[in-house]
């Protein structure tokens, strides 16, 4: 009798500790605007060296960055994200303004530069990727082919071969904030006004309109470098300008992390903000084909655009960030009528 009690007392015990081992398992749970094929070999390579495991959730492309913040603004009551990592930066701007995230300086980033940083530590930037008008070949010869976003307007070009991504969200959205900043209100909402006018062809997202330059149905498309050099990659006959290098310079876009307030795991959220973060990361992205533009320099050499010189719009993000509301409104009176 002793000895049958003995053994389930002992079965009861090894129960509860294999049960305690399953609770106390390591998580960290990551909310990610970037492209999934692009977010994985690091979220496999953090969990390697840590041994936490990454619950990841991917946003769609056609609605980059901005669905998933609409997910963290309704569970703001109950958290259930650790880290956001996005392709772009006024969208965690606003997580920041609407109380969604909390501060944290990660040791990984003394080394970049504070145009990169929140004052406050609430979000950091880095990986950063540029906007380009991509060129189908065949359709534009050298001579024909545009140097200045505001060749999109040009009435040579029939408007239906000439596209970009609804500028409702994601980095198109974040392009149309950085023209009301550089050019103003007035003449930031005109340019789209005259796209309107002009019937460009409006897509679901940058990779839907690099996919319409590469199969000739458009002769340009505004993208993004990392959506460009895929298609480079493969040989698809297309070329990528970075447009206004003798002007106003064209936007470059950083990665952000920020730290979730609340979240269910925030020492493990720290950690992989320090992962993110870190030299070893940014050299992983720039070798992919996301990063172009990294936040300091970097041994790995970008698999496109080698020798390019970029030159970038001289605005500050914050003053990009600024025009958010009201480019939301005007891109919506615009274009969801």
């Amino acid at each position: 009798m002793r000895a049958s009690l003995f053994f389930l007392m002992l079965i009861v015990l090894i129960s509860v500790v294999a049960c305690s081992d399953v609770r106390q398992e390591k998580a960290v749970v990551v909310y990610a605007s970037v492209d999934q094929h692009y977010a994985e070999p690091v979220i496999r390579k953090f969990s390697q060296q840590t041994g936490i495991k990454v619950l990841a959730v991917y946003d769609v492309e056609a609605a980059k960055t901005t669905g998933m913040v609409n997910r963290l603004v309704a569970e703001k009551s109950r958290p259930q994200a650790d880290v956001f990592w996005s392709g772009e930066f006024v969208q965690t701007l606003l997580l920041k303004d609407k109380g969604l995230l909390t501060p944290y300086i990660s040791p990984s980033a003394q080394d970049i530069p504070a145009t990169f940083k929140d004052p406050e530590g609430y979000w950091t930037g880095f990986a950063g990727r540029a906007r380009v008008l991509l060129v189908n070949n065949r359709g534009l010869p050298p001579g024909q082919r545009p140097v200045s976003l505001f060749d999109l307007l040009d009435s040579t070009l029939p408007g239906s071969q000439v596209g970009l991504a609804y500028p409702l969200f994601g980095t198109t959205l974040t392009h149309a904030a950085a023209l009301y900043a550089y050019l103003g209100p007035q003449q930031g909402k005109a340019f789209f006004e005259h796209i309107k006018e002009r019937g460009l062809r409006l897509a679901e997202g940058n990779a839907t309109v690099r996919d319409l330059v590469v199969q000739g149905q458009l002769l340009i498309g505004l993208t993004d470098t990392d959506d460009a050099c895929a298609a480079i990659q493969r040989g698809a006959g297309v070329t990528a300008i970075f447009p206004d290098q003798e002007g106003m310079g064209t936007l470059i876009i950083p990665n952000t992390a920020a730290l979730v307030a609340g979240g269910p795991h925030p020492q493990e959220g720290r950690a992989f903000i320090d992962f993110l973060l870190s030299i070893e990361v940014e050299n992983l992205l720039v070798a992919s084909g996301w990063c172009l533009a990294p936040s300091r320099p970097v041994t790995a050499e970008p698999v496109c655009f080698k020798d390019s010189a970029i030159k970038g719009m001289d605005l500050h993000l914050e003053q990009i960030y600024q025009h958010l509301p009201q480019v939301q409104q005007d891109m919506r009176e615009l274009f969801l009528r």
